[in-house]
């Protein structure tokens, strides 16, 4: 189930997705449809909560792509519901230490590997299985965006069951003493260029936080396999002023 990051059919081609804060089906439904290999409803910093949840994965679902879901925190409960609900990957902010890797590891992972609680109420439904084995096919991507997570970067990247390595910038800048998003600042590309380094050796997918297409394809080239392309909110906001300032100027002519 984690097949849209690492699918032998892939071939190498980057995992490309939206990040999905307006907490609304049809809003995670078009961003889908568009054809992205994943959309990410944001639990952390977006308006989404755990009685909309599902039905945001349903939708994410319906428009075609893989749902997966930013926790708020390294909560097991959190995780947990997360899955059960049927997302197909984690992303867990914050993680500073292999330990607290290995505990978002573990709470994706049934016994004997992990401790995830049987309760799939809607997971085996998508899965067309109750089968543990293959209802823990998911992937677990931990956020390094943090200056504990930077100084233990290697040892949370090698951690066993770890999928991806995500980068958030605003957080990893604000890491490094930087403005939220400084991804051309020399310090910051140091740190990149580490992250992705360190997923290569440990075969680990490296995950960027783009704002745009041009900065994930930048972030594709730069070596990472997992790139979101934008946010819902941005990118709406984008669109209305652009299409607002070309019917102002139209008017002005």
């Amino acid at each position: 189930m984690e097949t849209f990051l690492r699918e032998p059919g892939r071939k190498g081609k980057p995992a490309l997705g939206f990040w999905c804060g307006i907490s609304h089906p049809l809003v995670a439904e078009a961003l889908a449809a568009a054809g992205p290999d994943y959309v990410c409803v944001d639990m952390q910093h977006g308006a989404n909560t755990a009685s909309s949840l599902v039905s945001m994965l349903q939708a994410v679902v319906a428009g075609g792509s893989a749902p997966i879901v930013r926790v708020p925190s390294l909560d097991p409960a959190a995780i947990m519901l997360a899955l059960d609900s049927g997302a197909r990957g984690v992303i867990v902010p914050l993680i500073e230490s292999a330990e607290q890797a290995a505990t978002a590891v573990a709470a994706c992972r049934y016994p004997p590997y992990g401790n995830r609680s049987f309760g799939p109420f809607r997971a085996s439904l998508q899965a067309g299985s109750s089968d543990p084995r293959e209802l823990e096919k998911v992937a677990c991507i931990v956020m390094i965006e943090t200056r504990a997570g930077i100084e233990n970067m290697e040892a949370i990247i090698a951690t066993e069951g770890v999928t991806a390595a995500y980068v958030g910038p605003s957080d990893l800048s604000l890491a490094l003493g930087l403005a939220p998003g400084s991804i051309d600042d020399p310090a910051f590309v140091d740190v990149r260029d580490r992250i992705v380094a360190a997923c290569a050796r440990h075969g680990v997918v490296a995950g960027m936080h783009c704002a745009s297409g041009e900065q994930a394809r930048a972030a594709v080239a730069q070596g990472f396999g997992m790139a979101t392309v934008a946010g819902d909110l941005a990118l709406v906001r984008q669109a209305v002023a652009a299409e607002l300032g070309a019917a102002r100027g139209a008017s002005m002519a």
